[in-house]
Order: C-alpha cells, then structure tokens, then sequence
C-alpha cells in the first residue's frame, strides 16, 4: 500500500475515494427534517471556505487518492460563485457530481453541461403538490418538476432522492416506483434519520422490510428484480422488469452499510466530518489558511472513524437524543 493510499484507509481498511463537499449551509426551501423549525446559526461568511481553497483542499483529498467528488450544500446552486468552483475541480482527475433540490437546475444546466457534471441527485419527498409545501415551506413543486424533465431531456444521469415519513409520503412508495416506468430515473428511498433539530424517533421511520412489502402489493415477486450492488454501495437497488427506470433503498439505520464505506464529507466551513452520525470534527481550513500541511490532519480523521454508525451499534444508542443533540442538522452537514 502506498503512502497516499494509507492516509485516506481507515483502521477496517476501508479506502476512501469519495469526498462530498458542502459549498454554504443556505437553502432555498424550509425541509423540517433537514433544517429546524427555528432555522440555525449560520457560520459567518469569513469562515467559509473560498472558491480557491475549495479547489486547494479538494486537490490535497485526490493525490491522496479521491476520484469522486459530490457538491452538495444547503442547496449548492446558491453559491454565486458555483460556476467557478466547478470551473477549478474540473480540472482535476475526478468523476464531479451534484445534490440539488432542483429550484435552480434551469438557471445552471449550462454550466453543468460544460463542465461535464452529468450526475445529478434530485431531492423529491412527493409527488403532491400540496405536501410539498408542507414539508419544504415552499411552493416551488411544479419548478423542481419541470428541472427534473429538464435534466432528463438533456441526457443528465438523474438519482431522485426521497426521505420517508411514515404517516407523510410513505403512502406514494408504489407512485414513485410506478414513475420508473416511463421515466430513466433512480428512485432512492431513504431512511429518516436522526439530526440535530429534525425530532427524529424511530416511529417515523419506514424500513426497507416495510417499502418491498409495499411495492409486492402492486408488483408480484417475478416482475421484481434485485440489481447487482455496485461497489461502495449505499443503495440496494431494484428494478420492475420492463421499466426504463429503478428504485433502491437506503437503510442507515436498520441496515447499514457502514461495512463498505468510502466516504468523507468537507463541511462549507472547512471541517471533515468522517461519518455522517459524529458530532466530532476536524477543522482543516483553519490550518490550511495558517499555512500548515492539512494531511495529517486527513489521516487523523480518517484513523479515528468508528466501525459502525459513529461508535452507535444499536438501535438503543440510535434511540437516545445525546447521542445527536451536538451533530450538527443535516442542512449544515451537506447530504
């Protein structure tokens, strides 16, 4: 093993290529299970990271052996310096992709289609109108509609991201399956997990048991079909036979895939978060901009990654509240 490749292999031996950076924790839309009711202190923006520092820390992650890169935010198409920041890590050796809520897709897909993004993650929680603006605080369900067949239209790689609720949008598992019939779409449900602010109990969650025995109410055994796990895998994906699209299911809490995990996440404010559950970070830009090597600082983090789930085996530790108070919420990890 190669010096590079020992600082980004964790004490399981897990190698981790794929690093998601946040560009700002502003978002467009109000989503209660990502952002509190009473919204969150946002870092001050002097502490963020610039557009040249993003490309600097990003190029430090590939010579260490990154080739995939996901921009997410807040909604990262707010940056007014988007175009640029895509711009700089394009030219480096890397598969670049994004998260977006959609609003904004109209107004980028140049850029996007310049810079050879063509990986886009969509955030759709319903197909209905009105709990759309229950959940987001927002009426822009039609816009994010109209990006979606935009993306499509234009050959994009869509992945329709949706977080269950039970009591909320579990009820649309079947339509969201049924949309993969005539749209090239991944449909990826998601497991509702526990955030700083998000009221998380283990209630609302619908687990990956609950949506098969929903989608086998509409869809006999035969006509559903397991595709092959890709490697690094978050999604256990599926397929109706026939269909020109898929749906997967992502279960972090009652079947979690930590095994394989090749993930770290950058914070807009320059702090590596090396699970998605831990309230511990290190902060990188703050060395970076004191002109100090910010390797080490990678290894250490890497080195310090729990096993499972940020150290929390359990559904009891997923269950108790101070094990999440002082994560930060979702809108200010980066999805």
């Amino acid at each position: 093993m190669t010096a590079s490749n020992t600082i980004l292999t964790d004490g399981f031996g897990r190698k981790h290529n794929y690093l998601r950076i946040s560009l700002l924790e502003k978002c467009n839309l109000r989503c209660t299970y990502c952002m509190p009711a009473d919204g969150i202190a946002l870092s001050p923006k002097a502490s963020l990271m610039t557009a040249e520092e993003i490309f600097a820390i990003a190029q430090t992650f590939v010579k260490n052996g990154v080739d995939k890169i996901r921009l997410t935010g807040g909604e990262p198409l707010l940056r007014k310096d988007f175009p640029e920041i895509v711009s700089k890590l394009s030219n480096l050796n890397v598969s670049l992709s994004i998260t977006t809520n959609g609003i904004l897709i109209d107004r980028h897909i140049d850029v996007l289609k310049q810079f050879k993004v063509k990986k886009i993650n969509l955030s759709l929680d319903t197909l209905v109108s009105s709990k759309f603006a229950s959940i987001t605080l927002r009426n822009q369900f039609e816009k994010v509609v109209d990006n979606l067949h935009l993306l499509l239209n234009n050959d994009f790689q869509v992945k329709v991201n949706v977080v269950l609720m039970k009591g909320f949008n579990d009820n649309e598992i079947v339509d969201f399956v049924k949309l993969t019939q005539f749209l090239p779409i991944s449909v990826r449900f998601i497991e509702f997990m526990p955030f700083a602010g998000n009221e998380w109990d283990r209630s609302k969650m619908v687990s990956q048991k609950e949506i098969l025995s929903l989608v086998e109410t509409q869809f006999s055994s035969e006509e559903i079909e397991k595709l092959e796990d890709e490697k690094n895998f978050t999604s256990r994906n599926y397929k109706i036979k026939g269909f020109q699209g898929d749906f997967g299911i992502i279960s972090s809490i009652t079947n979690p895939f930590c095994d394989s995990c090749n993930r770290i996440r950058l914070t807009a404010n320059g702090k590596i978060k090396n699970c998605l559950f831990s309230n511990s970070e290190t902060d990188l830009l703050t060395a970076f901009r004191n002109g100090e090597s910010i390797t080490e600082l990678i290894s250490e983090s890497i080195q310090n990654k729990k096993k499972v789930r940020a150290g929390m085996v359990t559904m009891d530790e997923m269950d108790d509240p101070a094990k999440h108070f002082d994560n930060r919420s979702m809108i200010a990890i980066g999805g």
